[in-house]
């Protein structure tokens, strides 16, 4: 019985989130803006090598147009610009 309580707490530690680094967060951030959980990974890869105070003002006006279906697709294509 203990054994299954404590695969349980493993499941529930796993899916919390372990953030050591700023870009980390900034990454986990843009994802939550953008409503884009399928690719924090790049979006922590992004802020680890760019300028997260640009990832994050982009996220943030990308995330405010209403019009905008797929935001992490439109966040991408600006910021290949």
């Amino acid at each position: 019985m203990q054994t299954a309580k404590y695969l349980t707490e493993l499941k529930k530690r796993g899916k919390e989130s372990k953030v050591y680094k700023k870009y980390q967060l900034v990454g986990l951030s843009i994802a939550e803006i953008l409503n884009d959980d399928k690719h924090k990974s790049l979006y922590i890869k992004l802020a680890k090598n760019g300028d997260t105070e640009k990832l994050l003002r982009l996220a943030k006006e990308v995330a405010e147009k209403k019009n905008v279906k797929n935001k992490g697709a439109y966040f991408m294509s600006i910021y290949k610009k």
